[in-house]
């Protein structure tokens, strides 16, 4: 091959050096950068500013603009000269060909789930027992070639990991690191430290050298509160393991999974216990003390079944991932929900789906993938893939685009929906999901085929009271709140004040929960743990709403901005500030920071930028200004500027507000403040009206309250007198619709009531949902005849109940004695021959949450018999006037929806269960709230 001149090399690596750095300031310009003209030497992150999404678009432009093909190492590039050497290297190399499409992956051929498991290493075992030579992973340890890994060897490769576990001395419960990339070793790990009876953290590798510092102290950490014994690393991090293990007490070996396989021990492994500890999940993003997340299997076990049952999964999905496994959406959403559900795995490594998004894709493609999630800003990245590289892909088989693990954007949601239609994506696809580290994983999961709901709210309404009111689209207003599902099987949520009482639909709280997948606490953090809990609650440190049983999220606690008597969530203005020329996108943090003197909190507003000269600077700060007025209707109290690479984030890319308002505070941000005095008077003076308005607010709250129960009880009291002397069930019926009618009026409670002409003249069936003790006084004001209502049998042992029940024609019932049901059905029957409307809530009880539950038989049966017609009734709005477990009642708006009759078609079973399904569908379209007739236990 002919070499080329000297002088002819020199001039095209200088051509290439100068077409490198244009580019790189074009990308700077382009993202509202100003900074000062790059050099071969500038380094990408302190100089450029350039985070792990800049560096992966320069290298998708450096590849367009120099036409060559670059290696993921790319991204690890420190300054625009290591990347010229790997443009310069690739220049002239033959384009790799596309690779051939793999065989459809075979659905697996095992029946069922290991639904008896109550470890990991028995669904592992059951799995092996089952089929042991099906491929769990499809691993892409490079890009061009997928390794496949089977049960069986994946159960051979932990047991010789826990053999070499054991003989270094590993003690049942003790902490072994894993801090390995993507890979088949990564899985040995963590399934050979269960199989010695040790417990699993993972953390992640550094991956720049830039970043030593930031990892040893955030390791050193994580270590120190896990009191970690091991830590499996690969050869080319053990110099950085050496330094952990200098710094961390107790830490004895630092080992590569081949040390283990290759000295394995055959000693006895320890048994497990569902509630073993698992492994410790360390949240992401933490700013003080690490805070490692107790997860036992039965946790993990919990939810995976519940959410593998709202999603559907089956082994004839096939799982895509390119999540990192030290991130609990990999690890337990991607790794172990495959595992648990036989489906297959195909896995890449994080790095390789950020220097080329489109693998992703390609992979959903290849493999015909019908799962994957990732968080938002990997749907936001996919956006900026060329059209060129998208050519023949075809998305149909992807059934579920699962978005969590940072606030959902329904803007990116809806362009990724818009462009990838034309490559087979359905927008039912799309699934917002919510879910928490402390809860293992998921909390909140839409139902497949439900798609995007995105809640239109009124800004300035939310702002000033936190009441999420529908507006119209167009509404000039308007705020856009992503929805994201409803609570899993077995998991409750609640939406609570800052005293601790629960909130009615549409109203913005703190968001609690509880269930089966909930954390015990935090490891070695007795503080933090009891922060945590709220009695039998635990605080999901997010503010959130709930409507029509939906969650939509808000913001996290710690982050609302309550400034001038309004919640500013900073998400929304942060956007908008990083879209000012100058302000790098993205790099921008809006947090509040109380002055120490007056008690009051400050809107400060962080931005990195590159522009130094002081008339650009306040020409910039003016127009943060007017984004921030036209957001919020306040100005920041302060701007501060500061230069690239000062705003801090997490691993992941999220703002670390709370570490950035420390360092706000103490002096090492920016420019300092304005005269004391003048903040002083003006913080003062403006915080009064704020904090008066709020206890306004719950002095009202807490009076309505309390005037409800006084006005109850006298009317109540009045009424059981009436009906005790009164002759006749329909003049005591009449006294009670006065009553319920006053009890309305004193409290100023709405009532609207619609269908009243479609009640049959003569006896009929009554059927209505039911979310609350209210429901009983609401139907007797909204209906103007009366009901033989059905009750449940422990009514009647309280005589003064019994009394006023009896005399108004109650019929108590037994709900679990079968035989005793049979004959009160009978019973039902002659009373409804007699010539009387009886009136059922055939769920039979209800619960906390929203949703309508499995309806019961007994006034279907009597109706078909009887050959009575069913009028469905729907209420709403009593669920959030006066919640199950709460004795707290708040104003609120109620409405009662008579349905036409249903006639039955026969006296048979066949026809009561048609008249049942009937009946529930009307009621189901009204209610809104979601439909639980598969979840008899939910709530």
């Amino acid at each position: 091959m002919p070499t080329m001149p000297a002088e002819t090399a020199c001039s095209a690596a200088e051509a290439t050096a100068q077409l490198l750095l244009r580019t790189t300031t074009e990308l700077l310009k382009e993202s509202g950068y100003a900074a000062p003209s790059p050099t071969l030497d500038s380094a990408l992150d302190r100089d450029l500013g350039l985070d792990s999404l800049g560096r992966a678009e320069l290298v998708v432009r450096l590849e367009r603009a120099c036409d060559v093909r670059l290696g993921d190492e790319a991204l690890l590039a420190e300054t625009p000269r290591d990347l010229l050497r790997l443009v310069l290297a690739a220049q002239g190399m033959a384009r790799s060909a596309p690779l051939p499409m793999p065989a459809p992956l075979a659905p697996s051929a095992a029946h069922g789930t290991p639904t008896h498991a109550t470890t990991l290493l028995e669904v592992l075992e059951w799995r092996v027992q089952a089929e042991p030579n099906r491929t769990y992973l499809h691993l892409y340890e490079t890009p061009e070639r997928a390794e496949e890994l089977s049960y069986a060897a994946l159960q051979q490769g932990a047991r010789a990991v826990a053999g070499g576990l054991l003989g270094r001395g590993l003690e049942p419960g003790q902490a072994v690191a894993i801090m390995l990339p993507t890979g088949r070793g990564y899985f040995f790990s963590f399934f050979g430290i269960l199989q010695a009876g040790g417990v699993p953290v993972p953390i992640y590798p550094p991956l720049r050298p830039a970043q030593l510092e930031e990892h040893l102290r955030r390791h050193v950490g994580i270590l120190r509160n896990a009191r970690t014994r091991m830590l499996i690393t690969v050869t080319e991090a053990r110099p950085f393991a050496r330094l952990l293990r200098a710094h961390v007490d107790g830490l004895r070996h630092v080992v590569t999974v081949e040390d283990l396989t290759n000295a394995a021990d055959h000693a006895a492994c320890p048994s497990l216990r569902g509630q073993d500890i698992a492994f410790l999940q360390y949240t992401s993003g933490s700013t003080g003390d690490p805070k490692g997340v107790i997860l036992t299997h039965a946790n993990l076990l919990a939810n995976l079944r519940a959410m593998g049952e709202r999603l559907e999964a089956s082994p004839r999905d096939v799982f895509v991932s390119w999540l990192p496994l030290y991130h609990d959406m990999g690890l337990i959403g991607a790794a172990l929900g495959s595992l648990y559900y036989g489906l297959p795995l195909v896995l890449m490594s994080p790095l390789s789906f950020l220097a080329r998004p489109a693998r992703w894709l390609w992979a959903i493609h290849q493999h015909r993938g019908t799962l994957s999630a990732a968080p938002n800003f990997a749907y936001e990245l996919c956006l900026r893939i060329a059209d060129a590289d998208l050519h023949g892909l075809d998305l149909s088989s992807w059934r579920l685009a699962v978005n969590g693990a940072e606030p959902v954007s329904p803007l990116t949601m809806q362009r990724f929906a818009q462009r990838f239609a034309r490559y087979g994506l359905q927008p039912a696809a799309l699934t917002p999901v919510y879910g928490l580290a402390e809860c293992a994983l998921g909390l909140t999961l839409p139902r497949p085929g439900q798609g995007l709901h995105i809640d239109r709210i009124h800004r300035e309404v939310f702002m000033r009271s936190g009441l999420a009111l529908p507006v119209a689209a167009d509404d000039p207003n308007v705020l856009e709140v992503v929805g994201c599902g409803q609570p899993l099987r077995g998991h409750q949520l609640r939406i609570v004040d800052e005293a601790g009482r629960e909130l009615p639909e549409r109203q913005e709280g703190r968001l609690e929960f509880q269930g089966p997948s909930a954390t015990s606490g935090y490891l070695h953090n007795p503080e933090a743990t009891r922060k945590l809990f709220h009695g039998a609650w635990l605080d999901s440190g997010d503010r959130a709403y709930i409507s029509g049983g939906e969650l939509y999220p808000t913001g996290r606690v710690k982050d609302v901005i309550i400034h001038g008597g309004r919640n500013i969530h900073p998400q929304e203005l942060e956007q908008a500030i990083g879209e000012i020329e100058g302000v790098r996108k993205g790099c921008v943090a809006a947090f509040g920071s109380a002055d120490p003197r007056s008690g009051t909190e400050r809107l400060v507003v962080v931005a990195e930028t590159r522009e130094t000269q002081p008339e650009k600077l306040a020409a910039m700060e003016r127009h943060i200004r007017e984004v921030t007025v036209s957001l919020v209707a306040l100005p920041p109290d302060e701007v501060v500027w500061v230069p690239p690479h000062s705003v801090l984030k997490t691993s992941s890319g999220k703002i670390r507000r709370a570490a950035i308002r420390e360092l706000y505070q103490h002096g090492a941000l920016g420019r300092g403040g304005r005269a004391v005095w003048w903040q002083l008077a003006r913080l003062a003076v403006g915080s009064v009206w704020p904090q008066l308005r709020q206890l306004l607010w719950r002095s009202r709250d807490s009076l309505f309250a309390g005037y409800a129960w006084l006005t109850f009880g006298a009317l109540i009291t009045l009424a059981w007198v009436l009906v005790a002397v009164l002759p006749g069930t329909e003049r005591r019926w009449a006294v009670c619709r006065w009553i319920a009618r006053g009890l309305r009026r004193c409290t100023g409670t709405k009532l609207d009531i619609q269908g009243l002409d479609q009640l049959p003249p003569g006896p009929c069936v009554l059927v209505a949902n039911h979310a609350s003790y209210l429901d009983i006084f609401v139907l007797t004001a909204a209906i103007p005849r009366g009901f033989s209502y059905t009750a449940k049998r422990e009514l009647a042992e309280r005589w003064p109940v019994r009394l006023l029940l009896e005399r108004l024609g109650t019929v108590f019932v037994e709900r679990f004695d079968p035989r005793q049901c049979a004959d009160e059905a009978q019973k039902l029957v002659q009373i409804a021959c007699s010539g009387r409307s009886l009136a059922f809530f055939p769920e039979g009880t209800f619960a906390r949450m929203p949703g309508l539950l499995p309806f019961h038989m007994g006034a279907f049966v009597v109706a078909a018999r009887t050959g009575l017609a069913v009028v469905p009734v729907t209420i709403r709005g009593t669920r959030s006037m006066l919640r199950d477990g709460s004795w707290f009642p708040r104003r609120g708006r109620l409405r009662v929806i008579i349905e036409a009759p249903l006639q039955p078609a026969g006296d048979d079973w066949q026809a009561a269960v048609k008249l049942r399904d009937a009946a529930r569908a009307a009621i189901l379209r009204h209610c809104g709230e979601p439909d639980l007739g598969d979840e008899a236990a939910f709530g």
